[in-house]
């Protein structure tokens, strides 16, 4: 998921460059429609740093500077690129390829999903397939399945990945827990991972205009030699704008504990509880909502993705200042020890058994749509759909 904090950590520590090095304006696409999606990357401009300061750490980064097109079709160009799966991040990484002019070709199984990438100009027979005809046609084979389904194909899918091949993954789940879904490689294949920070619906965005989103990458498993520079190319050839290295490991530990954490399950939590207590003083539900979440999201929020938290803080009134300066260690010192106890459950492997549990039974997605529903039709986020709909943007939407 998104590492919103490492975004600005690079802009913080480009800053210094840029009267140097003036960058031209991004464009700005506001809507782009599929048959126009040959975007976006020959109009950027690239910085092409290396080594930055990261709160007094030095690291690399690679950007897409470092892989420009023509480098990128060159290292793939005896390459077919099998991309499996057509979720949100199949989609995503699959599309961004085929505007890149690599040679990728899909497997996906039949369904509402595979409709789609006929919609979207993918061909039976001559770039979509079965699965498991893509992953033998595949030189490079990106597994983006989802993780229950991983391991129930695994079986099938081994034999196919003959010596000399690459097995990409964008999540470290499958390998990290291998006693539990027990994929083990074979040895002379590559295993690589790129692990972009967010939904494939925001990689795709971001490719389409002209931006990129942020990455990490890590090699497994190098048996060609040549892991880690191919490893980088996959990375911007999928839409990153720019890739930092990790582990399988540290992958996978920060993204379960991340999404389950802030980005996800400790907002859902904090925006209920708020919403809650001011509701049970006598609060309206549009004045709870919009104090709880759409303040946040939509005035707060970008303040700290554009510049910090400090940043945020020196735009609000005084009070609100003073306020959250004298708040924030409560709600640290309440938080934390949960979400101790959530870093251990991820890196005991506690997190994986129940998801490779619940995934994987036959009821799942209705079990799935229950506990989502349950969320919908809670009232503060059905106040929330009548406050989106009063935005200006949204004035004669239905």
């Amino acid at each position: 998921m998104a590492s919103r904090a490492f975004t600005t950590a690079l802009r913080t520590a480009a800053a210094a460059t840029r009267t140097a090095r003036p960058m031209m304006a991004r464009p700005m696409v506001s809507a782009l429609k599929q048959s126009t999606l040959k975007t976006a990357m020959p109009a950027m401009q690239y910085r092409g740093m290396k080594t930055l300061n990261f709160g007094g750490t030095e690291e690399t980064v690679y950007e897409r500077s470092d892989v420009p097109k023509e480098k990128l079709l060159e290292t793939f160009k005896d390459d077919t690129i099998a991309v499996l799966g057509y979720g949100p991040q199949g989609r995503g990484q699959a599309l961004n390829l085929r505007d890149n002019g690599v040679n990728v070709i899909l497997g996906q199984r039949e369904g509402k999903t595979y409709q789609q990438a006929i919609e979207e100009g993918w061909v039976p027979g001559k770039n979509l397939f079965p699965l498991l005809d893509a992953v033998e046609r595949g030189t490079v084979v990106m597994n983006l399945l989802s993780d229950a389904y991983q391991k129930e194909i695994w079986p099938e899918m081994k034999p196919l990945l003959t010596p000399g091949k690459t097995l990409y993954f964008s999540h470290g789940f499958s390998i990290v827990y291998k006693d539990q879904t027990e994929i083990i490689p074979p040895k002379d294949i590559d295993v690589v991972l790129v692990a972009p920070k967010g939904s494939g619906f925001t990689v795709r965005r971001l490719f389409q205009e002209g931006r990129g989103i942020n990455g990490s990458f890590a090699v497994y498993q190098d048996a060609s030699g040549k892991a880690k520079e191919r490893t980088i190319a996959l990375g911007v050839g999928v839409g990153t704008g720019y890739l930092y290295e990790t582990t399988f490991e540290k992958e996978v530990y920060s993204d379960l504990f991340g999404e389950r954490g802030v980005l996800m399950g400790a907002i859902q939590g904090l925006f209920q509880a708020q919403y809650e207590v001011l509701r049970a003083n006598g609060h309206s539900p549009s004045e709870a909502f919009n104090e709880t979440v759409e303040e946040a999201t939509q005035s707060l929020y970008p303040l700290i993705g554009e510049r910090g938290m400090d940043w945020m803080y020196s735009n609000c009134s005084t009070t609100a200042q003073r306020g959250a300066l004298d708040w924030w260690r409560p709600f640290h010192d309440a938080s934390k020890p949960v979400f101790e106890q959530l870093y251990q459950s991820v890196r005991d492997g506690s997190e994986t058994a129940r998801s490779l549990d619940r995934n994987s039974q036959a009821d799942y997605r209705e079990k799935l749509e229950e506990e989502l529903r349950e969320i919908r039709e809670s009232e503060i986020w059905r106040a929330g759909q009548t406050v989106r709909q009063l935005r200006p943007e949204n004035a004669g939407k239905n």
